[in-house]
């Protein structure tokens, strides 16, 4: 072999080593089982910004479930209108990628243009607009995603910083429904007539919602984090009670503190947070419609914890509505199962899963001593360490100590069941961060 020729065979290599690291560096979604999208623009767009093979790595910055699909919207979706998600991100990155859900439509959702940016900072739909970068999927600036479906975009080169607010927009010109939506983001959306994508004055959004709509994901090529905690419950993770638009959350809160902590020299795990809460979401029971609408904890797992990137803990905070729903009196030992069995999917992923104590209730209008001694029983076998790997016990964090059955006075929303915003400061605060370290038990 001649010396030139070595050097071509050599040059020949390189390049092919090259093309398969950028395949797998902008594969467009997770093999879940989930049915994909199919291109709509097979035309790239020479603004889109695609990230090119990168340090850092890819964790989740904000997430929310998938919940059922938008009333009033079964026939037209929002055919001809920009939605404007607002979304913030617990952890920075350099560069971005989305997931959209069409999880509740009972037809393909046709989307020709998309768009992320960062907040300007305003409380408003206005952009900066230096950060605006146009999404593609698979190289196209379009995509169709089939009823039933979800889709990742590829990643985009932007600078997102930790605790940002980010804005994420698509345009569907042609009738979808019903859209696949988060009822109680605590969180206010925009919504403008006609293709507004890339308008970064926010002036065209006139219409605000309480709504995420499409998206579920945003992850972000950090150098920050390491991993990713899933946090997966009912209302009171999703923070219905919370002040609007102020991420106070828990999972927010403890985000912030997971950060300050590392950024003090503790020495805990780098990991981002993500919030999977659904208001009224129960351990057992789906809800009505098919596919099923809050889907319960058992069915929606899979999708919702397991598949986020490089998740290494899980924590679990569900099991008060499968006693407050439940027409008859419920079964501890059914929801322990339920809940063990959460564990069980987490474990056989790697992951750790983090449990939490079921809070009191009474004077709520669901409260009777019966469901009470429930839950105090469902209390005792999580207290016990035969349900999780860790506890945090938030009953005795936020009971009031003379009348354990309710919630103190200054962390109750008023409800008797919801946490005030000192409420969810409290949850954060009691979070024991050094249980964040380490593996899941093999077998509990």
């Amino acid at each position: 072999m001649t010396k030139r020729h070595g050097y071509a065979v050599l040059s020949a290599l390189v390049a092919l080593v090259l093309a398969v690291s950028a395949a797998i560096y902008l594969t467009v979604t997770a093999d879940d089982g989930t049915p994909r999208g199919t291109l709509a623009d097979n035309r790239p767009h020479h603004g889109s910004s695609v990230a090119p093979a990168s340090t850092g790595t890819w964790v989740g910055a904000w997430s929310t479930a998938p919940v059922g699909g938008e009333p009033r919207t079964e026939t037209t979706g929002l055919a001809g209108r920009s939605v404007r998600n607002v979304v913030h991100a617990s952890t920075g990155g350099t560069s971005a990628r989305i997931t959209l859900s069409n999880l509740y439509g009972h037809a393909p959702l046709t989307l020709t243009h998309a768009s992320i940016a960062l907040s300007s900072g305003d409380g408003t739909a206005a952009a900066d607009p230096d950060s605006m970068r146009r999404l593609t999927f698979d190289g196209a600036t379009g995509v169709v995603i089939p009823a039933g479906g979800q889709i990742t975009s590829d990643a985009v080169r932007v600078t997102v910083p930790h605790d940002s607010d980010v804005l994420v927009t698509t345009y569907s010109p042609t009738p979808s429904g019903p859209v696949t939506y988060h009822p109680h983001a605590q969180q206010i959306s925009y919504v403008a007539d006609g293709d507004r994508t890339e308008d970064a004055t926010g002036t065209p959004y006139t219409e605000e919602t309480p709504y995420w709509r499409y998206l579920t994901g945003l992850d972000v090529l950090s150098n920050e984090a390491d991993g990713t905690v899933v946090v997966f419950g009912d209302s009171i993770t999703d923070g219905i009670t919370s002040t609007i638009d102020a991420n106070h959350r828990w999972p927010d809160i403890l985000a912030n503190r997971l950060r300050t902590a590392l950024e003090g020299g503790r020495p805990l795990p780098r990991y981002s947070v993500v919030n999977e809460g659904i208001s009224g979401n129960q351990v057992l029971a789906d809800g009505l419609g098919r596919p099923a609408e809050n889907q319960a904890g058992l069915a929606r797992f899979g999708r919702d914890a397991l598949s986020h990137p490089r998740v290494k803990v899980v924590v679990i905070d569900l099991g008060i509505n499968d006693i407050l729903r439940n027409p008859e009196l419920a079964d501890p030992n059914r929801i322990l199962t339920g809940l063990r069995s959460l564990v069980r999917q987490a474990h056989a992923h790697g992951l750790k899963v983090v449990g939490a104590t079921l809070m009191p209730f009474e004077g709520h209008r669901g409260y009777t001593p019966a469901r009470e001694a429930v839950r105090r029983q469902i209390n005792a076998q999580i207290r016990a360490g035969g349900v999780y790997d860790a506890v945090v016990d938030f009953d005795q964090a936020l009971r009031d100590p003379y009348a354990p059955h309710r919630l103190r006075p200054e962390y109750d929303s008023g409800d008797h069941l919801h946490p005030s915003d000192l409420g969810f400061s409290r949850m954060a605060e009691v979070f024991d961060l050094g249980t964040l370290r380490g593996a899941g038990q093999a077998e509990l």
